[in-house]
């Protein structure tokens, strides 16, 4: 086994959940602003739109972080993610001047599915609970 073969795994799941877990505890102190920004998309419940993302922010991305369950893991993110940047960055349905920031959210946002969709179908790697188990 290689050197990338044992650590690229878990160093490619600390660098996603880094995306997600800060997000997610932001979202804790921020519940009423990450409500209001969920409300002013138009969906409905956003209290429980915003309580629901700060689960799969926080613990669905620590199940990756420390790769248990991670393929299961890996799929809701991907999933989240996906839905995530239909709803938030719909550069198609922005101002002119939000376009390119926009589109470039929502094809970082594809990558980052492309990423999951790798750990879905791969596993989370040596250096992971679902490896001690095996």
């Amino acid at each position: 086994m290689t050197i990338i073969e044992k650590f690229g795994p878990l160093l490619g799941r600390i660098l996603i959940a880094l995306l997600f877990i800060p997000a997610g505890l932001s979202k804790i102190g921020g519940f009423a602003g990450t409500v209001g920004y969920i409300a002013s998309k138009g969906l409905p419940l956003p209290q429980v739109a915003a309580a629901g993302t700060i689960v799969v922010e926080v613990a669905v991305a620590a199940a990756l972080l420390v790769g248990f369950k991670a393929r299961y893991a890996a799929l809701v993110l991907a999933a989240f993610t996906l839905v995530a940047a239909v709803i938030f960055h719909n550069f198609w349905a922005m101002p002119a001047e939000q376009v390119m920031m926009q589109q470039i959210n929502f094809f970082k946002n594809l990558a980052i599915v492309g990423g999951l969709l790798l750990v879905a179908a791969f596993g989370a790697g040596p250096l992971s609970l679902d490896s001690r188990k095996a």
